[in-house]
């Protein structure tokens, strides 16, 4: 893949300062916060760099939909009509929201992912262990746009690089805001998107962040997005964890199970291993396999 490939930003010194470090090490894996960083200038996250990148990167790896949102949508939101390159480049009146995914294809770009991961690799490793599966998302939105409320499986930081907006978060594992069937659907490959009710917002913890600031997102704690006054570009990092595939496969087996008309107990929240449903998972998919 051929991209646009700026002089690189210097991340030599580190881009998150030791503070940040020491309250990521005091929160992770299941408590969120907000962290500092110093990579708002790096020339790979200006518009037209970001524009080339999704121009480059295949059409799988590329989301975009217009911006004027409310914070629970049923399945995925519209198209609009316009490329993806001329709705970043023109971001601040395209009224869109854009998503470019597993950004790593694109070699300066998972140079930035990995050093930005090994700064914090020590805390991860300690904590849940191997660090695996690195992936990076770029999120482009219009003034006031917004992402609707959802969850994600992988441990999450969201760096605010231009423009503001506030996520509102809530807890994780909590089948009040997100039910067992719906974590389990999705793990079956369903939608992320989740069911709203207007009764959450008062309880959810609203995480305002801008330049230079960024917010630690528990796996598959529901959050909803909504962006400021100005245009915003926002960068991803994510990574998973034994435990997180453990969970997952959890909820695989509980909704192979729930099918069969059973009730199965969910899973249990960090530190909670979760191994054994997650193996029985496996071996029956293993076993459910055509045979050649």
């Amino acid at each position: 893949m051929t991209v646009h490939d700026p002089k690189l930003f210097d991340t030599a010194t580190g881009v998150f300062p030791k503070q940040s470090r020491d309250a990521f090490a005091r929160a992770y894996p299941e408590t969120p916060h907000v962290l500092r960083h110093t990579l708002q200038d790096d020339p790979r996250m200006a518009l037209d760099a970001l524009a080339e990148l999704a121009e480059a990167l295949p059409e799988s790896s590329i989301e975009y939909n217009r911006g004027n949102l409310p914070i629970g949508v049923d399945g995925k939101p519209g198209a609009t009509d316009l490329a993806i390159g001329e709705t970043i480049r023109h971001i601040a009146t395209s009224d869109s929201w854009a998503v470019l995914k597993n950004i790593e294809q694109a070699p300066s770009y998972r140079a930035l992912l990995m050093d930005l991961l090994d700064e914090l690799r020590p805390v991860i490793s300690a904590t849940t262990g191997e660090l695996l599966t690195p992936q990076g998302f770029i999120f482009v939105s219009s003034p006031d746009a917004v992402t609707p409320y959802h969850f994600d499986p992988e441990h999450n930081i969201l760096l605010q690089l231009k423009g503001s907006k506030v996520m509102t978060q809530f807890p994780a594992g909590d089948a009040r805001y997100a039910p067992d069937e719906v974590h389990e659907s999705y793990h079956l490959g369903g939608p992320r998107e989740l069911p709203w009710n207007d009764a959450f917002l008062a309880e959810g913890t609203p995480f305002a962040i801008g330049p230079g600031e960024a917010v630690f997102v528990p796996v598959m704690a529901p959050h909803f997005v909504r962006n400021g006054p100005e245009s915003s570009i926002s960068l991803s990092i994510t990574w998973r964890s034994e435990w997180s595939y453990a969970e997952a496969g959890a909820r695989c087996f509980n909704g192979t199970v729930r099918k069969f008309g059973l009730t199965p107990r969910p899973p249990g929240r960090w530190p909670v291993r979760n191994q054994a449903k997650s193996l029985a998972y496996r071996a029956w998919r293993k076993a459910s396999r055509p045979r050649s």
